[in-house]
């Protein structure tokens, strides 16, 4: 602004709308228009019957009503032309809003956590880890002291379980071999009858030579 207009006081600039009054405003005069578009089309039909009404009969007034539809026409092609392009700038204003609200909400998402990170250090936050993994750490070797029984040693010696373990084996095998009963054999019957013995045969026979010597000499 110039000197001049400083002191004497200049034209007060209007203040800018926001893009929600724009967007209202420009809502507002598309239904202003959409209204006078179908007045026109509603005005292009009587035009056009008033025409066919009068015909050759009445050409001049005929011919008026076809001018005046004409102009109704062009009028109203004026109209679709600016819709279309308040329609484009609602879009773009729309766009633009909708684009607006997400950097707001992004650049306050982004303060929130800058104020949350203020009073976080990186080195504090490992410390803390560490501390949290240490702790953790002695939490498991209590655990595991307190689930140990008291004076057993849970360290056993590997060979020492093998030689039980052969002993027992051992044990087991030589009770079944203790257990095992042997295999019963079938003899023959014990005659009867008495067997002839050897002393009795030979002294039978040598009967039979005495009586047969006994015989001969009495002959």
């Amino acid at each position: 602004m110039s000197l001049f207009g400083k002191i004497f006081g200049g034209k007060k600039q209007e203040a800018v709308p926001t893009t929600q009054e724009s967007i209202q405003k420009l809502l507002d005069t598309e239904e202003l228009l959409m209204k006078k578009q179908a007045f026109l089309e509603a005005k292009i039909k009587e035009e056009v019957a008033t025409a066919v009404k009068h015909g050759t009969k009445n050409k001049r007034m005929a011919l008026h009503a076809l001018n005046r539809k004409r102009q109704h026409e062009k009028n109203l092609a004026h109209i679709d032309g600016v819709l279309q392009t308040l329609e484009f700038q609602r879009q773009s204003l729309e766009n633009a809003s909708t684009n607006a609200e997400v950097l707001n909400v992004m650049g306050a998402a982004s303060k929130a956590l800058k104020a949350a990170h203020n009073n976080m250090d990186i080195d504090n936050v490992h410390d803390l880890m560490e501390d949290i993994a240490e702790q953790q750490e002695v939490a498991n070797e209590i655990a595991e002291a307190i689930s140990n029984p008291i004076g057993f040693s849970s360290q056993v010696d590997d060979e020492d379980l093998l030689a039980e373990l052969e002993a027992l084996e051992q044990e087991e095998l030589d009770k079944q071999l203790l257990d095992v009963k042997p295999t019963p054999v079938s003899l023959p019957d014990v005659p009867s009858r008495e067997l002839p013995t050897t002393a009795k045969a030979t002294k039978s026979k040598e009967q039979d030579d005495l009586d047969a010597l006994s015989n001969w000499a009495s002959a």
